[in-house]
């Protein structure tokens, strides 16, 4: 019969307790519990909690104690004890292994301040050539962690890597382009199952029209159900559902194809390169919907594609160049460049779908100028401008 020790056993007492507290919480009716305090409490505490599992692993890692039980390694014990998937395993493993190379990081997860989701990014900087970059900026890069929206830190963590490992940013890409692919095939039952990965750019332009078409079709649906039900419908009542409408919309994409006039043109994807006041010392590479891309990617494109520049003022105005073949609406795509998406606080719709508002609205006298537009997205625009009822 094993003995634990002093310390194990207290630490036992202690799991202990944390696993009583969470059963009472349990107990207890969930709908008190949905609103705003209690929701981000949770998962600032599930943040802590995954933290400190995470020095455990650690721990457990250091002190080899799966080996008493036959393991190859710690995730394979993990994987089979705590019927964890194994990819899953190994990068609990990985994380754990590498708390002490980002201290202040992992300092901010156990204060429930990141979460690890942010700590799996830091993690794959932690290794030659960008780990003595990151030991100097990891301050930095945990301002922008705590400060901004996942997709805008990895963004920052991107071009911040561009500057680190230039030469690999540019194999990475390459790497990035090589794994695409696409595979349809009918099934048994006359199906075709399929499955898709793009590269940045080309899944920019497959992206961009396949959501044009999809929601060309939702207008569609939507004007039927209403001249059918003599109302404005709800979303079930349309004749299709979300996943249909993207289905049709690729075959249109198809069809379209298939029946191109003569004088069509191919879709043609549209970088933006920034010049800013905070940035004029590093380069600004992506695309329109914000995915950051390696330099060398943009070459094999330049006969394709629309660039335009655009310039950030200390002042805060945007000043946007025509595009290399053609561009218009200047304004409002300066508006698009410094919002990027709703900028309703809790909404993150992108800004294809979004409507260029006036801050002032017109009817008040609000000029027509980026200095007094803002990107909304029509379920918010509407909410901010209710159309008055109807006459009695």
């Amino acid at each position: 019969m094993s003995v634990l020790h002093p310390r194990a056993a207290m630490a036992g007492v202690h799991l202990q307790g944390l696993v009583d507290a969470v059963d009472a919480f349990l107990e207890e009716d969930a709908d008190q519990y949905g609103h705003r305090r209690s929701v981000e409490l949770m998962q600032r505490t599930i943040a802590r909690l995954q933290a400190r599992q995470s020095q455990m692993l650690a721990a457990f890692v250091e002190s080899k104690e799966w080996a008493d039980d036959g393991a190859f390694d710690a995730a394979m014990w993990l994987a089979t004890v705590c019927r964890v998937p194994k990819g899953k395993a190994r990068e609990q493993i990985a994380t754990a292994r590498r708390l002490n190379q980002a201290p202040r990081f992992a300092e901010a997860w156990l204060a429930g301040e990141v979460n690890g989701d942010h700590f799996g990014v830091v993690r794959r900087l932690l290794k030659p050539p960008t780990e003595d970059h990151f030991v100097r900026d990891e301050e930095e890069l945990l301002r922008h962690a705590k400060t901004l929206r996942f997709e805008d830190f990895t963004r920052i963590v991107d071009y911040w890597r561009q500057h680190a490992d230039p030469d690999g940013t540019e194999e990475r890409e390459l790497e990035r382009q090589n794994r695409r692919e696409v595979s349809l095939a009918a099934s048994y039952e006359g199906m075709y199952l399929g499955r898709i990965t793009l590269d940045p750019i080309s899944g920019s332009i497959v992206f961009r029209e396949h959501n044009r078409i999809t929601e060309e079709f939702f207008q569609a649906d939507w004007a039927e159900a209403k001249e059918r039900l003599g109302h404005d419908p709800l979303v079930d009542d349309l004749r299709r559902t979300p996943a249909q409408r993207r289905a049709d919309a690729l075959v249109e994409m198809a069809t379209r194809s298939a029946t191109c006039p003569a004088d069509g043109r191919r879709p043609a994807p549209l970088f933006s390169v920034f010049v800013g006041y905070e940035t004029l010392h590093g380069r600004i590479c992506e695309l329109a919907e914000g995915i950051v891309l390696a330099p060398g990617s943009l070459l094999p494109w330049f006969d394709q594609a629309y660039v335009e520049r655009a310039v950030f003022t200390p002042s805060g105005r945007v000043e946007v160049s025509a595009a290399a073949r053609f561009f218009s609406g200047a304004t409002r795509r300066a508006i698009e460049l410094r919002d990027r998406r709703c900028t309703y606080e809790f909404c993150d719709v992108p800004l294809e779908r979004c409507q260029c508002d006036h801050v002032v609205p017109f009817s008040e006298g609000g000029p027509t100028t980026q200095e007094n537009g803002r990107l909304l997205c029509p379920f918010h625009n509407r909410r901010r401008n209710p159309r008055p009822p109807p006459a009695a």
